[in-house]
């Protein structure tokens, strides 16, 4: 089988996961084995249906009570012992903050390669193909795994929802031992961010502004044009997010979040290496900058030369008016 861990916030599961999870469902029907998936936490029962409608052919629910909040090493500990005793014949995680902070330890607690942030998934000769961007974007590698279980983190926004939904199956219930010492640290608060936004690697749209807004007080004008869209979020460059004119989970590039999101617009941005390294793999990019020599301009589909303060207010105007019709 191919397992996929499913990440949860506020009871719900998260889309990434439920992307991977879909992935799993259509690369298990070309091996010949079921996909399933794998939740973790307190209160995690009920959202098996959801696992099923994604694909997924048994749902396993790890139990003990070192689980009931997130711990990188505790969470580690619990898959490491599920994937010793299920043997999947892969691990998938959604390259989620989470999932890079838990799937390379599972990995190194199993002694087992690990293929990240990859954008395809194929079948070739028998066995799992594992394609990620490497050098800033700049090229994508193919490689196979030789360890077992194949352990891969799947980007967020890449891989389709949906394919063949599995019929109700069987909810697995394991204990797995998690002794105190596994969990060096533990969570004692969760503080959310008050806007309540959608993390930009989530996603449909993505608006994001550079060093060409010139203060903090211009975010407003991005906001006005994020709202217009459904599923959208606020990004920024690292200049943008050092200048402390918004919070480092806005960030998007090579030191930030990598997010592909069906359109995503540039605002202010001159397009660094490093921050295209985070955002190329977008579906459609759009840039608005003054300077028409920008580099963001060599990788958008879409570009306006002129001054973003004249153009995204006209620009939110017209998507308005666009969007009433």
């Amino acid at each position: 089988m191919i397992a996929v861990y499913l990440e949860t916030r506020e009871g719900k599961i998260k889309k990434s996961s439920l992307e991977a999870l879909s992935e799993a469902g259509r690369r298990g029907a070309e091996l010949g084995v079921p996909a399933a998936a794998v939740l973790a936490g307190g209160a995690v029962a009920g959202l098996a249906p959801g696992a099923f409608a994604a694909g997924a052919a048994k749902v396993y629910i790890l139990e003990d009570p070192g689980l009931a909040a997130y711990s990188s090493q505790a969470y580690a500990a619990a898959l490491a012992e599920f994937a010793g005793q299920a043997r999947p014949l892969a691990l998938f995680f959604a390259a989620t903050a989470m999932g890079k902070d838990l799937a390379p330890r599972v990995a190194a607690r199993l002694g087992v390669a690990m293929a990240s942030d990859c954008t395809k998934v194929t079948v070739k000769d028998g066995s799992l193909e594992f394609t990620r961007p490497i050098y800033a974007g700049k090229a994508f590698l193919s490689l196979t795994l030789q360890s077992s279980p194949l352990v891969a983190t799947l980007r967020p926004n890449i891989f389709a929802l949906g394919g063949a939904a599995a019929a109700p199956g069987e909810v697995v219930k394991l204990a797995v031992a998690v002794p105190d010492a596994a969990s060096k640290g533990r969570v004692v608060e969760v503080i959310k961010e008050e806007s309540g936004e959608i993390d930009v690697t989530e996603a449909d749209v993505v608006v994001s502004g550079g060093r060409g807004l010139k203060g903090p007080e211009a975010f407003a004008l991005l906001r006005d044009l994020a709202a217009v869209f459904p599923r959208a979020a606020v990004g920024a460059s690292r200049s943008a997010v050092d200048s402390g004119w918004i919070g480092h989970q806005h960030q998007v590039g090579q030191t930030g979040k990598t997010v592909s999101p069906n359109l995503y617009v540039a605002v202010g941005i001159s397009g660094a290496i490093q921050h295209l390294a985070g955002m190329s793999s977008s579906k459609v990019i759009a840039a608005v900058n003054k300077d028409p020599e920008a580099p963001i301009f060599k990788c958008a589909d879409f570009g306006i030369v002129g001054d973003l303060f004249e153009v995204v207010p006209k620009l939110t105007d017209e998507l308005k008016k666009a969007l009433a019709d």
